[in-house]
């Protein structure tokens, strides 16, 4: 893990499992922690748990007003963002044919059109600086795709190839844009696994080859090391933290 020092890092879903841990990473490595969180008193919990010298924000990625408003109180109050991860995410366990319009357009206006949002409000004084790291946080589900997550997984999927076309268009402005990919991770949205089919949560688990559900601890190191220098001429790649569940693609 590289040496973060002097480098503000905005983290959406900063409260969550896999955003707390990332934020506790980043501010290990150095970094000055903004948590965003849509809850905004978790934000405020887990900046604490950081240290002095980091900040909470709430904000909706999905509007891209708080956005605006969120990366200029960010930026007046911690300085210049020059890591970005896009960890914001929601999801609903269902069969493609029991879910809804509504469903779907609230996950693709969060998941999708939340990370591009963000990243747009930042891009800027990234190519000001001559610096950025973006790092967005995809799933293996929009790798190999997964049952009862169907537009889930076209969202994840996009964001891979957003984080590729993005990372060709800036290689040549110091800023790089990377996409981990979490497996089977301990977190709320597997509960929701475990609560829809517990059949199919514990198939997961036995289809890890090192036999054990991932946790937001096994996710953080990627991240951080895609925002350090030794990352620094690693750009449009996608990496897979599953345990070894998705070896191929």
């Amino acid at each position: 893990m590289g040496d973060l020092s002097g480098r503000v890092a905005l983290v959406t879903g900063g409260a969550g499992g896999i955003g707390r841990a990332v934020c506790r990473a980043l501010a290990a490595a150095g970094a000055t922690v903004a948590v965003c969180d849509l809850d905004g008193e978790a934000a405020a919990a887990t900046a604490k748990d950081l240290g002095d010298g980091h900040g909470a924000y709430s904000a909706d990625i999905s509007d891209s007003t708080a956005v605006a408003d969120l990366v200029a109180r960010a930026t007046r109050e911690l300085g210049p963002i020059g890591i970005l991860v896009n960890n914001a995410g929601i999801d609903k366990i269902e069969r493609f044919v029991d879910s809804t319009e509504a469903t779907w357009r609230t996950i693709v206006d969060v998941n999708y059109l939340g990370t591009v949002i963000v990243t747009r409000a930042v891009l800027d004084a990234m190519l000001e600086q001559g610096f950025g790291r973006i790092i967005n946080i995809g799933s293996d589900a929009g790798r190999v795709g997964s049952s009862g997550e169907v537009v889930y997984s076209g969202t994840k999927g996009a964001i891979i190839a957003f984080g590729k076309a993005l990372a060709r268009e800036v290689a040549s402005k110091g800023i790089t844009v990377n996409t981990v990919c979490p497996g089977p991770t301990d977190t709320a949205l597997l509960q929701q696994v475990a609560d829809h089919n517990q059949k199919m949560y514990d198939a997961l688990a036995k289809a890890v080859p090192m036999r054990r559900i991932g946790a937001p601890e096994d996710v953080a190191p990627a991240v951080a090391f895609f925002a350090g220098p030794g990352a620094s001429f690693i750009t449009g790649q996608t990496l897979s933290v599953s345990g070894g569940l998705t070896m191929a693609g």
